[in-house]
């Protein structure tokens, strides 16, 4: 179970690279037609950010926090303490929420849309993805809940 946490670690980083390059790209290229290159790139972080939830279902029901919280305390109890809620519920509803704002921006590309438009559709979705991910990480400096900058490689 510990490989699949330093996966899931690992691959957090990968959409952060990803959705960070989709949204320069789509800055930079906001005039530009929309290429075979955006839609590989759009596709390239649909494709880690599904993976990384699927580890991240896995851990949170078979792993010992997540679920496992509701084992051994009330919902009210877990409501109350910081640490328990941020895993019990936090985390994953923000990241359940960020990946379905990346797989409605990679259908809004589909759509028969000017290039300009589907370019400001998915800045606009990839950011509110990456704020939504960026407030969902059990970053390092985040009192009680910290985990390492690298998990699993440490």
């Amino acid at each position: 179970m510990e490989w699949i946490l330093g996966l899931h670690s690992l691959l957090r980083w990968l959409i952060l690279i990803f959705l960070i390059i989709n949204i320069f790209r789509s800055m930079v290229e906001a005039d530009a037609s929309y290429t075979p290159a955006d839609i590989k790139w759009n596709l390239r972080l649909l494709i880690v950010a599904h993976t990384n939830l699927l580890l991240g279902f896995v851990q949170y029901f078979f792993g010992s926090k997540g679920f496992a919280y509701f084992k051994d305390n009330s919902f009210g109890d877990i409501m109350k303490n910081a640490a328990l809620r941020f895993w019990a519920v936090e985390h994953i509803t923000g990241m359940i929420i960020a990946v379905a704002i990346i797989t409605i921006s990679r259908g809004v590309t589909k759509k028969d849309l000017p290039d300009l438009v589907k370019h400001k559709r998915q800045l606009l979705l990839y950011s509110l993805a990456l704020l939504i991910i960026i407030a969902s990480i059990p970053w390092p400096f985040r009192t009680g809940l910290g985990s390492p900058w690298f998990r699993g490689l440490y």
